[in-house]
């Protein structure tokens, strides 16, 4: 188990452990995510990167331990202020809803609601993500890159502090792939990443941290991280 979080710990993972059917998918995971980290995540396919990161979101109840969070003086919050990108393959393209209305919805909730000017950060995002064209299309007439995109947009639109991205490069094309690489050096000082890729060429080099998730996290001390499963 892990002592006490010490200063700047944003996230804390003590003793979390997950199992489905009596399949151990993550075991005995200890993490502090700190405040401003960048967090690189890889690992084997089935090795519990999508899993870990639903417990972090408080999405998933883990079989044993716990997931704390914590304010910026260091006290025990019940919430942060996050975005969230998931898998694509988790949202039903044929849900009735536009591109806006997508990227809107990451202003719902208590942090959205301290934004004055909901329609003009809709429309800067909107910028950002390349998708003015399609501000009013339903998300069933977008590509696999396009719904990649909205997704992204909704899950930045707050400027979150922290922001979890899973598999944020698929179905992006080579354009748009900098784009984003761009955007998250941006983001990068002022919030906390945790992005989870088999793609690490590049994100590796714009990373602090970066984590191994196969039932376990091992933390890579090298400087070049670009194995996909392991750090030498």
């Amino acid at each position: 188990m892990l002592s006490t979080p010490a200063d700047n710990v944003i996230i804390s993972l003590d003793g979390v452990s997950m199992t489905w059917d009596k399949r151990h998918v993550l075991n005995d995971v200890n993490l502090h995510v700190r405040r401003n980290d960048f967090l690189a995540i890889t690992g084997p396919n089935g090795g519990g990167k999508s899993t870990l990161l639903r417990i972090i979101l408080k999405l998933l109840r883990p079989t044993t331990g716990r997931v704390s969070y914590y304010g910026t003086d260091g006290r025990q919050v019940d919430r942060l202020h996050i975005g969230y990108l998931p898998q694509k393959n988790h949202i039903d393209s044929r849900f009735p809803i536009t591109v806006s209305e997508v990227v809107a919805s990451g202003l719902l909730g208590p942090c959205g609601a301290a934004i004055p000017d909901h329609k003009a950060l809709v429309a800067e995002t909107l910028h950002t993500i390349e998708l003015e064209s399609h501000a009013d299309a339903p998300i069933e007439a977008l590509s696999g890159g396009q719904l990649q995109r909205a997704l992204l947009g909704r899950a930045i639109i707050s400027r979150p502090d922290v922001l979890v991205l899973d598999e944020p490069l698929s179905y992006l094309d080579k354009h748009f792939e900098q784009r984003t690489y761009a955007l998250l050096e941006k983001l990068a000082p002022h919030t906390t990443i945790l992005l989870v890729s088999h793609e690490m060429s590049t994100i590796a080099s714009m990373a602090s941290r970066h984590l191994i998730v196969d039932h376990n996290i091992h933390e890579c001390s090298a400087h070049h991280h670009f194995v996909r499963t392991d750090c030498e």
